[in-house]
């Protein structure tokens, strides 16, 4: 019996030191991602963005994409209209690592489009966090959020998928598809009652029935660290 206990302890403080070690990898590849996204202060991106919602007719547009760290996130369409989704990790992962107030919990392996990643769950410490857990799948090599699904209090549960290119050494995307269900997700204003002209749109979704949406930027260039006022944003 004595030696069964002792086989036991061992066991269990050989399987606690390995989640330690697993926990301090999560947190030190969160690190590394947070660094990567910390380089870029500011920027100002030309896109394209398609919008897909059964509901809603609304037709492909530029767009401008501003974005100053930790937070601040805005998208000005062609036709002059401004989009601030509220947050900016919305379409943005800048504002998901605006602090440290967060556990990191591995959580296995995954593949995005063909690419290894590991499973990283974010967990806020802050109860009036709207972020209830962020599901980050992390190119390890390249230190890039290749997609991340948020489960919010106010948004349900959306995700997006990151493509990179060119600008990856900034952790900036060519492209972001950012999907939500509109029953849950309350489209920011711009979106919401940008309808195409001439054209009624289609009925919305019964109420309480699952539909999908889908937003989707293409960037075509960056403009890095050049500065923007706080005041631009507002």
């Amino acid at each position: 019996m004595h030696t069964f206990i002792k086989a036991l302890s061992i066991l269990s403080i050989c399987l606690l030191s390995a989640l330690y070690c697993t926990s301090q990898e999560a947190d030190a590849l969160i690190k590394k991602v947070k660094d990567k996204l910390a380089t870029v202060k500011d920027y100002q991106a030309d896109g394209i963005m398609k919008t897909d919602v059964s509901f809603m007719k609304i037709p492909e547009s530029k767009v401008v994409i501003y974005y100053k760290n930790p937070d601040k996130f805005k998208i000005k369409k062609q036709d002059g209209i401004a989009i601030v989704p509220k947050g900016g990790a919305n379409v943005n992962l800048g504002g998901l690592f605006a602090n440290d107030n967060y556990t990191a919990v591995p959580a296995g392996n995954g593949k995005v489009a063909g690419t290894d990643t590991r499973i990283v769950k974010l967990l806020p410490l802050d109860e009036k966090s709207d972020i209830v857990v962020a599901t980050l799948y992390i190119d390890e090599k390249q230190s890039l959020v290749r997609k991340a699904i948020m489960t919010t209090r106010s948004n349900g549960t959306y995700e997006m998928e990151m493509s990179y290119g060119q600008f990856a050494n900034w952790g900036l995307p060519d492209k972001v598809v950012f999907s939500f269900n509109t029953k849950d997700y309350k489209l920011p204003k711009g979106l919401a009652f940008d309808y195409d002209t001439g054209e009624k749109p289609a009925a919305a979704a019964a109420p309480g029935k699952d539909q999908k949406g889908k937003l989707e930027i293409t960037y075509t260039n960056y403009t890095v660290n050049k500065g923007i006022a706080d005041s631009f944003f507002k």
